[in-house]
C-alpha cells in the first residue's frame, strides 16, 4: 500500500497530545474492566485461523464466521478511536486535492496483518487489488462508498488501451454502494467477493482490515492500482454472452501508485496486543 513513515513534527505533536489524553482515560477504563480486550481476542482468533495460511488460502466457513462475528461486534472504543482525533481532519500536502490518510499498525507476521485506515472526509483509497489474499474489512465509524470488482471468469479478456501502455482486462462489478456504520464486516477472497476495491470516505471513517496473508513485495504480493474504463470505451470483439451485463463491466488497467495518494503511518495507541 506504500505507507509513509510519519507526519511532520507539528502534526505529530498534536496527535501525540490528543491520543495521550485519550490513552490515560482508556487505561482508567481498562482498570475498571479487566476482561480480555476485543483486539486481543481478534488477534488470538486470527492466529488460529491463519496458522496454515499462505497465498490463496481461504479459511473454512466456520472460521470465516468466527472472525466475522468478532469484527461485527468491534467498536471504535475497542481500539481507542473517535472522529475527533487529528487523523480525521482533511490535512493536505502541497497542492494535492486529496487529504492525508493515516494507517495505524496493530500487528503483522507472514501469515496475517491487522491495521486501521483513518480517512478524513473525501479521503480515497484508489482502486487496488489484494493478490492471493482473504481480507476482512470492518467499518468502525462513518459513511463510506465502496466500489469493488472481480475479474471476469474464464479466459482473461484484454484490450489495448494505447501504444506502449499495459493492456486493460475485463472485470465485473461486485459492490457499488454506501456503507454506514454500524454495519456488517465485508469479506473479499483471492478470486471473489470484490478483490479489487476502492474506498471513498463520505464522512470521517475508520476501517479495520485483517489481511491473510499481508502484502509482501519480496514474495511477489504487490499492491497494484488500476485505472477504470467503461465497457463501451473499447472494442468488445471476441466477447460473447456478456453484452447484457455491460452496465456491470469495466476495463481495468494497471497503473502506478496515484500521486494524490498519501498514506502516513502512525502509532496505534489502543489496547495492546500481546503475542505469546
Amino acid at each position: 500500500m506504500g505507507i509513509e513513515p510519519g507526519y511532520s513534527d507539528k502534526i505529530a505533536t498534536e496527535i501525540e497530545k490528543t491520543t495521550t489524553n485519550r490513552s490515560k482515560s482508556s487505561r482508567k477504563n481498562r482498570r475498571r474492566n479487566r476482561k480480555m480486550a476485543a483486539v486481543q481476542t481478534l488477534f488470538n482468533v486470527c492466529k488460529e485461523v491463519f496458522a496454515d495460511g499462505g497465498v490463496g488460502f481461504i479459511p473454512c466457513p466456520d472460521d470465516v464466521e468466527r472472525l466475522r462475528s468478532i469484527l461485527n461486534s468491534l467498536t471504535q472504543d475497542d481500539v481507542g478511536l473517535s472522529p475527533e482525533l487529528p487523523y480525521f481532519r482533511p490535512i493536505r500536502i502541497g497542492n494535492s486535492r486529496a487529504p492525508i490518510i493515516t494507517y495505524l499498525h496493530l500487528y503483522e507476521c507472514d501469515k496475517f496483518s491487522i491495521g486501521i485506515f483513518c480517512l478524513p472526509p473525501s479521503g480515497v483509497l484508489p482502486l487496488h487489488n489484494h493478490p492471493g489474499m482473504t481480507v476482512f474489512s470492518k467499518l468502525l465509524f462513518g459513511t463510506m462508498h465502496i466500489k469493488s470488482y472481480d475479474w471476469v471468469e474464464g479466459d482473461p479478456y484484454t484490450t489495448a488501451v494505447s501504444e506502449n501502455a499495459p493492456p486493460a482486462r475485463l472485470a465485473k462489478l461486485t459492490v457499488n454502494e454506501d456503507f454506514v456504520a454500524p454495519c456488517n464486516t465485508s469479506i473479499l477472497y483471492p478470486a471473489a467477493g470484490g478483490n479489487m476495491h476502492c474506498f471513498t470516505a463520505m464522512t470521517a471513517c475508520a476501517v479495520l482490515d485483517v489481511l491473510g496473508p499481508p502484502y509482501s513485495d519480496p514474495d511477489g504480493r504487490h499492491c497494484t492500482y488500476y485505472r477504470e474504463y467503461p465497457f463501451d470505451r473499447f472494442s468488445a470483439d471476441g466477447i460473447s454472452g456478456l453484452e447484457q451485463e455491460k452496465d456491470r463491466l469495466a476495463w481495468l488497467q494497471d497503473r502506478e501508485k496515484p500521486r494524490s495518494l498519501t498514506v502516513f503511518g502512525a502509532s496505534y495507541r489502543g489496547p495492546r496486543i500481546v503475542d505469546g
